[in-house]
């Protein structure tokens, strides 16, 4: 069996995804995620023009020489157009390896490790009230850990607050949109949020939150230390981890667990903070950091260090990287938990999938590779439309992470 060619679908049911189908001299075809959230195209045009040519008469069994090829092959290194242009191509060979031998990706990984994989939902709120009734529909729905953001009084906007009951999507069309962003009325919110979750919910539910990288290492301790009485299951991104020494500081004042890693593309961006043990979740993801093959070396180096996996699972990622992420999640020891953005029933029907949720956990199917395909003639009824994530300013107007 040979590699024949392939193509780059590009397609917006609801938000954009790209989606690369490489496909066999036996009439196998198999599918990967290439979506780089506000950067689609860059993605897109990678595949089509520097590597689906490289991949013609190849052995699509060679998954690990192919990941290679690509990798050392283009010089320049790593990146997330590079990196998630290898992860397209590295889910779809898992996915074309598990056709042709007619068993789940799973099983080419070692098998299951466990019966399901446990996931969390995102409840949000535009005030306090709002939250706590998110949180306790989320839990009516069968969810066993919740994370929880909520709007902050006195600014404008916060992330992780969406519009509707579905899911947060933050991209949105046309250009960026700049929103406002105050650290010291966050800091002064959070621990009250928290107490009241506590308060109304108990400590059975597990709870997570995100501060999306806008805090300092310091202010990371501060708050982490001020979050420890109710017992989050982590706190995640508190600051950017360009400065992975910065995590020795975290850990120096606060015992809260620490997740990290959605936009981190390759092992390099975590091996100090994992050897460290600075952290408790590595979160990288099937589609940003060099697909299921990378993905597991990155797990392998976590596990005598005690950090289990977190992968990512925004709406930005399609069905095919959460279909990818889920064969990986129960598959491997140190597995954690599984981020699970639902998709708008528009995505579900351009990409039918074997997996399922039940009861707090999602199941990957049973179905050969990775159990989900695309319908390309809906697909084509959502043509690509430009949109990007928010940019972020301080109060005094000063860039800050988003």
């Amino acid at each position: 069996m040979k590699i024949t060619g392939g193509r780059v679908i590009v397609c917006s049911p609801g938000r954009n995804f790209v989606t690369l189908k490489l496909e066999t001299s036996e009439g196998i075809h198999g599918l990967g995620d290439a979506t780089l959230n506000g950067r689609e195209l860059a993605v897109a045009s990678y595949l089509q023009d520097h590597v689906l040519p490289l991949l013609v008469d190849r052995d699509p069994f060679a998954i690990e020489d192919i990941w290679q090829y690509l990798y050392k092959g283009a010089y320049w290194r790593r990146g997330p157009v590079t990196m998630t242009a290898i992860a397209a191509v590295d889910t779809a060979l898992w996915d074309i390896k598990g056709k042709s031998l007619g068993t789940p990706v799973y099983n080419l990984l070692g098998g299951r490790s466990r019966t399901g994989v446990l996931v969390y939902g995102h409840a949000n709120g535009d005030s306090v009230d709002n939250a706590m009734r998110a949180v306790e529909h989320y839990r009516e729905l069968g969810y066993r850990a919740i994370r929880v953001q909520c709007a902050v009084p006195g600014v404008p906007s916060a992330y992780g607050v969406g519009k509707g009951d579905l899911y947060y999507e933050p991209a949105a069309r046309g250009l960026p949109q700049e929103q406002i962003w105050s650290t010291d009325e966050y800091l002064r919110f959070a621990p009250v949020l928290f107490e009241r979750l506590r308060t109304e919910f108990g400590f059975d539910l597990r709870l997570l939150h995100d501060a999306h990288h806008r805090l300092t290492p310091i202010e990371a301790g501060w708050l982490g230390k001020r979050l420890e009485d109710y017992r989050l299951f982590w706190l995640e991104d508190p600051v950017p981890a360009e400065l992975q020494e910065g995590y020795r500081l975290i850990r120096q004042h606060t015992t809260v667990p620490i997740a990290v890693g959605e936009v981190f593309d390759s092992v390099y961006d975590c091996l100090q903070l994992i050897t460290e043990q600075l952290i408790d979740y590595i979160r990288t993801t099937v589609v940003h950091a060099g697909g299921i093959t990378h993905l597991r070396k990155i797990a392998a180096i976590a596990e005598p260090y005690h950090v289990l996996t977190g992968s990512h699972g925004a709406t930005d990622l399609s069905p095919v990287c959460m279909a990818a992420a889920l064969h990986f999640d129960i598959s491997v020891h140190n597995f954690g938990i599984q981020e699970y953005m639902r998709h708008t029933p528009e995505t579900d029907a351009v990409f039918p999938h074997a997996y399922t949720f039940s009861d707090g956990y999602l199941h990957p199917g049973d179905e050969p590779g990775l159990g989900v395909e695309i319908d390309e003639e809906l697909a084509e009824r959502y043509p690509y439309r430009p949109a990007y994530l928010p940019t972020n300013r301080r109060v005094d107007g000063t860039v800050h992470s988003w």
